[in-house]
Parts: structure tokens; C-alpha cells; sequence
């Protein structure tokens, strides 16, 4: 049994987002040290992102319909086959299923193209909030129907723990440090929470692959996530100040994104549209 090809994408264009966000420290880190520790936690990402499209790659090439879904796509092989790179470099935006808080700029609330200095507790807070979730998501993924996603899971998980642990660390640090540090990891808890009510909120994609076995009920983790966020927050003497949603929930999972993704896609695959044929 294979999973529903949107609901791999979604768990690929999430890991494959974050990862670009996060790789934008790399040479800009606060200290030597979280310079590397973002380009591995990058790495980490973009591997998962990696082997979702391939799963994703090789559902598309033994089906007919969903080839013929995917024939508008540049960059396929000359046999015609779709691999990774050609979802990763040649979808457009409306095509990327990922949640809108994995595309948001490293600063507060600005639009796309303004220019303000990256913030790591924006970058931390969205880290340890994601994680968090994803600890949950890959820790149940293991029992997939689908074996091939199983084992990505179990892949995922171990480094998903790690990536929880480093930004949960730090948002301690940031929360119960100086008044400035705090002031900024509070800042960055409440700019991103709202954010996150789109987790409960699934799309088509994960309702079906929660109903075949394949996926998970996401909404199912959402006291097991609240449980892990409030117990960090504590000690990190922050609070959380967002309230029971009655507004506009972030679509980013069913193809509606915030401006800040159409900016992050084209420096990300300029290269490969550039050259579409190239062989690296």
C-alpha cells in the first residue's frame, strides 16, 4: 500500500522548506558552533525531503494518471521520468503543500521582500514548535501501511529528536537569560504560534491517508504537542498567549501560501530553471 501522493509531498515539501530556511545561516550563524549545528539540522531536513520524492518519484512513474498529473513539470529525464529534483525544482508555488510556518522569513511579521536582520529566536522558536510536532508525526509514521514511508519515519525520527532537543535548549536559554533574550524568544513564541493552528486543521491528503492506515490522525497529537510545548515554555519562563482560534487559519498545506514562499522558491531553483537539462 503506497500513501496518497499529496500527503507524501506535504510531509516532503515541509522537510524541504524548513531545511532552505534554516541553510540561510549558514555563514551567518550567532557563533561558530550554531553556524553548524543549522547546516546539519539543513541537511538532516533535505535528506527526508530527498527520499519523499523519490518515494514520491516512483508512485508518479508507475502510474499513468498521476504521470499525466505531473507532465507539465520541466526537468524530467529525456526517458520522462519525474525524480526528486524535478518536484523539488520545478513545481510552482501553488503546487508546494508545506505549512505556511516553515516558509515565514527568520524576523517578525514583514513582508516577503523586506530587508531586516535575521532573528535566531524566530528561527529557534519555529525549530523547537515544528519538531515538537514532527517527533509526534514520524514516531507514529513507523506504522505506516506504507512500508517504504515506515521506514523513512524511523530514518526521521532519530534526527527529529536531536533537532528538538538543540532548539528546545536554546529556547530555554533564550527565555531564562537576560531581559533582552527573553523579550525576543517571547516575541518569536507569539508571532508563530497562531501559525501552527493549521497542524489540526488537515487537509484532503491527510484525511485519506489517516483513514487508509498510511498516514497519521494528526489531529490526534494535538495534546501530546501541547504537552511537550507548555513543559518547555515553562521552563523557558515563557508564556503562551494564543487563544482557542476564531480567525483565519494558515492554508499553506492545501496550496495557499503567504507571499514569503514565492521569494524562497526563486532563489532556491533559479539555477536548475536556468538550466533545466543540466546533469551535475
Amino acid at each position: 500500500m503506497k500513501a496518497p501522493i499529496d500527503y507524501v509531498l506535504h510531509l516532503a515539501d515541509n522537510a524541504l522548506v524548513l531545511g532552505q530556511r534554516n541553510a540561510e545561516w549558514c555563514g551567518h550563524g550567532p557563533i561558530l558552533e550554531e553556524d553548524l549545528a543549522l547546516a546539519n539540522n539543513s541537511l538532516d531536513l533535505i535528506g527526508q525531503a530527498r527520499l519523499l520524492y523519490q518515494h514520491a518519484a516512483d508512485q508518479i512513474n508507475g502510474d499513468a494518471a498521476l504521470a499525466q498529473r505531473f507532465a507539465h513539470l520541466q526537468g524530467a529525464r529525456q526517458d520522462g521520468r519525474v525524480t526528486e529534483d524535478t518536484l523539488a525544482y520545478f513545481r510552482d508555488t501553488s503546487e508546494f503543500r508545506n505549512h505556511t510556518v516553515m516558509e515565514l522569513p527568520h524576523h517578525g511579521p514583514l513582508v516577503g521582500y523586506a530587508v531586516s536582520e535575521r532573528d535566531y529566536a524566530v528561527t529557534i522558536a519555529r525549530n523547537f514548535l515544528v519538531s515538537a510536532l514532527m517527533v509526534l508525526v514520524w514516531d507514529r509514521l513507523q506504522a505506516s501501511k506504507d512500508a517504504q514511508l515506515a521506514g523513512i519515519a524511523a530514518k526521521s525520527l532519530k534526527e527529529v529528536r536531536y533537532h528538538l532537543q538543540h532548539a528546545g535548549d536554546w529556547l530555554v536559554r533564550f527565555g531564562d537569560g537576560t531581559e533582552e533574550s527573553h523579550r525576543r524568544a517571547q516575541a518569536a513564541v507569539d508571532h508563530l504560534l497562531p501559525f501552527c493552528e493549521a497542524f489540526w486543521q488537515p487537509g484532503p491528503a491527510e484525511r485519506a491517508a489517516a483513514q487508509d492506515g498510511t498516514g497519521v490522525d494528526i489531529t490526534a497529537l494535538r495534546d501530546d504537542w501541547n504537552t511537550l510545548v507548555n513543559e518547555t515554555l515553562a521552563e523557558a519562563t515563557l508564556t503562551r498567549h494564543d487563544q482557542p482560534h476564531q480567525g483565519y487559519v494558515a492554508q499553506g498545506h492545501v496550496g495557499v501560501h503567504s507571499e514569503h514562499l514565492g521569494f524562497l522558491l526563486a532563489e532556491m531553483q533559479s539555477l536548475a530553471r536556468a538550466h533545466p537539462t543540466a546533469v551535475w
